[in-house]
């Protein structure tokens, strides 16, 4: 599997290859689809609440005495079936949603996500990135000149605050260092572009299976 690297003018400087071990696995769609819901279901954030008729205020008093009046038997207005009781299997904020999954397993499904972008040709890299003003059109700029489509990931091997801060103003552009790589980044945006060849070597180092 090969990749070009381009430079910020957009032209074809060399063509690499990409670690066959990172980039050549077979796609597994099963376990990219697992891996992509238990990430997903771990940032859940469960808001919506409901209180119980234990929780609800009021209703402290039995309504009307057990027998002798014809109607049904009750022991407080706040149970589910009056307006103003509680909520019978209702959302509760304590849930969890934590899904597990073994560590290999996670690291199999992000390089077979890895290797079907690679077989898309949808992986390219960018020799570097160099903005003395740190604008965000030259970002956008540089950015149309790549073969992208639609949106695109850029991966860099350490933490830029520069790239980061221009990036933050185009919705379609992420950039995310190396070793935080994950399954939803993977599948959302269509392009991953790699800036440096260490960034590409870094995967290697990082998810080794």
């Amino acid at each position: 599997m090969k990749t070009n690297i381009y430079n910020q003018k957009g032209e074809v400087l060399k063509e690499i290859k990409l670690p066959k071990e990172c980039f050549g696995l077979e796609f597994n769609e099963v376990l990219v689809h697992r891996a992509l819901i238990r990430q997903l279901s771990n940032t859940r954030n469960p808001i919506a609440h409901t209180k119980t008729k234990g929780e609800v205020r009021g209703g402290g008093r039995k309504p009307y005495r057990q027998k002798g009046t014809g109607r049904a038997r009750q022991g407080s207005t706040r149970n589910p079936h009056f307006v103003g009781g509680g909520v019978a299997f209702g959302p509760r904020n304590d849930r969890n949603f934590y899904i597990q999954m073994p560590k290999k397993q996670r690291r199999k499904a992000l390089l077979c996500a890895l290797s079907q972008k690679a077989t898309e040709k949808s992986v390219i890299a960018l020799d570097k990135y160099e903005d003395k003003e740190l604008k965000t059109k030259n970002l956008a700029a540089t950015i149309a000149k790549l073969p992208i489509n639609r949106n695109v990931l850029l991966v860099t091997s350490q933490k830029d605050e520069g790239l980061n801060r221009v990036a933050s103003n185009l919705k379609n552009v992420k950039v995310i260092t190396t070793p935080y790589l994950n399954i939803h980044d993977l599948t959302k945006y269509r392009t991953i572009c790699f800036v440096g060849e260490d960034s590409i070597k870094l995967v290697a180092d990082t998810f080794k299976i």
